[in-house]
């Protein structure tokens, strides 16, 4: 009987486990695709597909902001090698590379602290987005996978 017992519990804080590192993936994929959402909407403005709109790019600001504040909560070793469902996931080289990925994410708090503040018309956000992309993109490059 209290093997059972053993056995049981051993078993629910297994399926615990599996069911926190699957919330975990689920909340990082949300933040990346918050961040996609903002990314595009400012893309947007400077095709000129959208009119240039100060409070869509003060949105887009404050979600990058909260990202670069949870990026060391983004990908703990809880989450490492597993390929969840959905567009995209985690490198191994998130782990493997640690130094080089937290570098990537000073350099993306870089441009959008130097970006704060400074977007104020279509012209400043044709100017400070390239910068901010090119460190999105360049983090995408290395430590992200597309899903097959």
């Amino acid at each position: 009987m209290m093997r059972t017992v053993v056995v049981v519990g051993a078993l629910l804080l297994g399926v615990g486990a599996v069911a926190a590192q699957q919330d975990q993936v689920k909340q990082t994929q949300a933040q990346m695709k918050g961040n996609g959402k903002n990314a595009g909407a400012l893309v947007a403005m400077v095709k000129g597909e959208k009119p240039y709109d100060q409070a869509t790019v003060d949105a887009a600001m404050a979600q990058f902001e909260d990202t670069i504040k949870k990026f060391p909560a983004l990908f703990p070793d809880s989450i490492k090698g597993m390929k969840p469902e959905g567009d995209y996931y985690a490198s191994m080289k998130v782990w493997e590379d640690r130094a080089g990925f937290e570098e990537h994410i000073a350099s993306f708090g870089k441009a959008v602290a130097e970006a704060q503040g400074k977007i104020k018309d279509l012209d400043t956000l044709k100017a400070t987005l390239p910068t901010i992309g090119k460190q999105c993109g360049g983090c995408h490059e290395t430590y992200r996978i597309k899903n097959s």
